[in-house]
């Protein structure tokens, strides 16, 4: 995707407060505070799990260069997040899923009032999936067998649908566990995106943040999901891939190539994609492009979202949001997701255009 480049003020002006107080400390003294350009409050936020590694750096990270500042995220999960920031609980959401059509047609709490909120991508990571089979250390699946083995109509490990796919192995006859997120999740609505889009005869429910079957085993939030699979036996489920630690990865059919994950593979899908249609210029709502057969592609991806109002009902509150959300939209930002979550760097077009949008937010 091409973006018009833009112009970062906003991103370069907490670049260079960051500069500034780096060589401060270097002076060896302890400096007193420019309270022209410290950053004072606190910001509440929450929602994406899948965000939380990267959440925690860059809070770190912030916070280190505004000791004045607090960040607060709750890595509820996406449809808490975003619930909460409707409901003007938070000052904005994390989500893997980006605002639906019914929830902008609706008020936001803490927006002034006759605005609305925007999707601003900060945060793009493969989704991963992770299987813990005895004696088995790699694992092909395609689309279509992965959607019956969360659907619920393939059971076992030994199934030739997985036998097939896997010449060479030896799979068990273990009965297999599929575990899905229990909360409302983006990554959810992602990995159903994926299966929908891949593997329309078997998967026929609507992406949504929640799981559509009464299948398997459910559990609550990354964390959960990931404990699961851990502590199970025969299982497999889906988390960012930035979670999956130890734990054995799928290699998903791509064209005719099995493909592991990888930043780079996520990056290139995000950006052969379009933004979604008939929203305003402002919202940078992705479509990803799930049916590549190009295996230089993931296509199983997340974009996740900080979701800010266009106009903030306290001002001061808008000048902190726009301050963080720069920071972590911006190279550095991109940087340390990258080195503490395994992120996909966003690219400086789309960087650019987060920025140009964050100069718009009041």
């Amino acid at each position: 995707m091409n973006f018009t480049r833009f112009g970062r003020p906003a991103v370069i002006a907490v670049v260079a407060a960051l500069a500034l107080s780096s060589c401060a400390a270097n002076e060896g003294a302890a400096p007193e505070t420019d309270s022209a350009s410290a950053l004072t409050g606190t910001i509440n936020a929450g929602g994406s799990s899948a965000q939380g590694a990267a959440q925690e750096a860059w809070i770190a990270a912030f916070q280190t260069s505004n000791p004045d500042l607090t960040i607060n995220y709750d890595p509820s999960g996406s449809g808490a997040g975003r619930e909460a920031f409707i409901a003007g609980g938070s000052d904005f959401a994390g989500s893997d899923s980006y605002l639906s059509d019914e929830e902008l047609a609706g008020t936001f709490g803490s927006c002034a009032a006759d605005t609305t909120a925007v999707d601003l991508p900060n945060y793009i990571s493969p989704i991963a999936v992770i299987f813990n089979v005895e004696g088995v250390d790699e694992l092909n699946v395609d689309s279509d067998t992965l959607a019956k083995i969360f659907a619920g109509t393939i059971t076992t490990w030994n199934d030739p649908a997985l036998v097939a796919l896997n010449e060479g192995v030896t799979l068990p006859s273990t009965a297999i566990t599929a575990v899905h997120r229990s909360d409302d999740s983006g990554t959810t609505k992602n990995f159903a995106d994926y299966l929908g889009q891949t593997a329309p005869d078997v998967w026929t429910e609507k992406a949504s943040d929640t799981f559509p079957f009464q299948t398997g085993e459910g559990a609550q939030g990354t964390s959960g999901v990931v404990d699961a699979v851990t502590n199970g036996v025969g299982t497999i489920g889906y988390a960012d891939a930035s979670r999956a630690g130890d734990l054995g990865v799928a290699k998903l059919k791509v064209g005719d190539e099995f493909v592991a994950y990888s930043a780079e593979a996520a990056a290139a899908v995000v950006d052969g994609s379009p933004l979604v249609e008939g929203r305003e210029a402002n919202d940078l709502a992705f479509k990803l492009n799930r049916t590549t057969t190009n295996p230089d592609e993931y296509p199983l991806v997340l974009v996740s979202y900080a979701i800010v109002c266009t106009e903030y009902a306290d001002p001061a509150q808008a000048e902190l949001v726009k301050a963080y959300v720069g920071y972590m939209t911006s190279a550095e930002g991109q940087a340390e997701a990258e080195a503490s979550a395994g992120a996909a760097p966003m690219t400086t077009d789309l960087q650019d255009k987060v920025a140009a949008v964050l100069e718009t937010i009041k």
